[in-house]
């Protein structure tokens, strides 16, 4: 099901929408492919974090992050 929607644009929109529209996409599908994107962005952006946050948890990574960083000290002191 579609749903029409109205929404006030600033200038910085205004230029971003024709600058997907000179791209041949029409005024919908260039909002439309706009919308989905940025909410990709953000489900990224959030499993990423949600990543970041487990293996900081992990206690057994953090030691090998530790053991990792400690060998790559040691080789720059070497060289």
């Amino acid at each position: 099901m579609t749903k029409a929607i109205s929404v006030r644009l600033d200038d910085d929109a205004q230029q971003a929408l024709r600058m997907l529209e000179a791209t041949g996409l029409s005024r919908s599908e260039a909002i439309r492919s706009s919308l989905l994107a940025s909410a990709q962005r953000m489900r990224r952006r959030h499993e990423v974090a949600r990543q970041a946050a487990a293996l900081e948890a992990d206690e057994a990574d953090r030691a090998e992050m530790v053991a990792v960083a400690s060998l790559m000290a040691s080789m720059r002191a070497a060289g």
